[in-house]
C-alpha cells in the first residue's frame, strides 16, 4: 500500500468519525400524543396539524392516540410524551408509567387542556408534573402573549405577539413543584397569567404550554416555534 493511499483512507474513517454524531443529532425524537376528551378537535389540532408542525425537517416521528390505554407500552419506546387530553387517565399502571416516564430523564409536554384540574383523584399528576393548574379560563377571544427573559424554548418566538384563544387562568401552586414563567398572557384588564412555563423535577424536563384551542394557536408560527422548541428542549436535542 502507497502512502498516498493510506493517507487517503484514514482521511475517510476520520471523516466517518465526524460524521457519526451529526447523524445520531438527526434521529428524528419520538413523540407521543394523547389526545381526547371535550371541547376540542384533538383529531384535528394535535392528530393532523402539531403532528406536521413536528414532523417538518425530520425533527421527530409522532404517534398519535386518543386511547390512554395503549401509552404505558409505547413509553419505553418513546423520547417526549405530550399530553394534550382532557379525558380521564384512571389505570393506575398507566398513571405510574407517565411518572417512570419522567423519572427516567425523558421529556414532557403538557399542552392546553393537560394543565387542567382535571382530576379529583389524581392531584399528584398537577402537584409534581404541572406545578399548579387551571380551573378557568376566558371567554375565546383576542390577548397577548408576552416573552419573559430568554430561554431555549422561546428561541425565535416574537418578544410579543396576539392570538384568539382561551386565556387560561393557570395559577401555580405554591406547595407544588416550582415553575418557571417564559411567557405569559395578558387580558384586556391587565390581568396576566402564565402561557408558557417550565416545570422543575429532578429528571425530566417538563414544558407547559396554555395555548391550543383551535386554528387561531395552531396554524400561528409563533405557536408552532415554541411546540418545536419545546418538544427539543424537553428531548434534551
Amino acid at each position: 500500500m502507497n502512502s498516498k493511499h493510506f493517507l487517503r483512507q484514514i482521511f475517510a474513517f476520520v471523516l466517518l468519525l465526524a460524521a457519526l454524531p451529526l447523524a445520531a443529532q438527526k434521529a428524528p425524537l419520538r413523540v407521543l400524543i394523547l389526545g381526547g376528551g371535550g371541547s376540542h378537535d384533538f383529531e384535528r389540532w394535535y392528530k393532523q396539524e402539531d403532528a406536521a408542525t413536528l414532523e417538518r425537517d425530520g425533527l421527530a416521528k409522532v404517534t398519535y392516540t386518543s386511547d390512554p390505554a395503549t401509552i404505558a407500552a409505547q413509553l419505553p419506546e418513546t423520547d417526549v410524551l405530550l399530553l394534550a387530553n382532557n379525558q380521564p387517565i384512571n389505570d393506575p399502571a398507566t398513571r405510574s408509567a407517565i411518572f417512570a416516564h419522567a423519572a427516567a430523564g425523558k421529556g414532557l409536554v403538557l399542552a392546553h387542556a393537560a394543565i387542567w384540574y382535571n382530576w379529583k383523584d389524581w392531584p399528584e399528576y398537577n402537584a409534581r408534573l404541572v406545578g399548579g393548574g387551571s380551573r378557568s379560563h376566558e371567554q375565546y377571544g383576542p390577548f397577548t402573549v408576552a416573552l419573559k427573559g430568554k430561554h431555549p424554548v422561546t428561541r425565535k418566538v416574537p418578544k410579543s405577539f396576539t392570538l384568539d384563544d382561551e386565556l387560561y387562568h393557570f395559577n401555580a401552586d405554591p406547595a407544588a413543584a416550582k415553575i418557571t414563567v417564559l411567557a405569559q398572557s395578558t387580558n384586556d384588564k391587565g390581568v396576566t397569567h402564565p402561557a408558557v412555563f417550565v416545570v422543575e423535577h429532578p429528571d425530566a424536563r417538563i414544558v407547559g404550554l396554555a395555548l391550543g384551542h383551535d386554528a387561531k394557536s395552531h396554524e400561528l408560527a409563533a405557536y408552532q416555534a415554541l411546540l418545536r422548541n419545546a418538544v427539543k428542549w424537553a428531548g434534551r436535542r
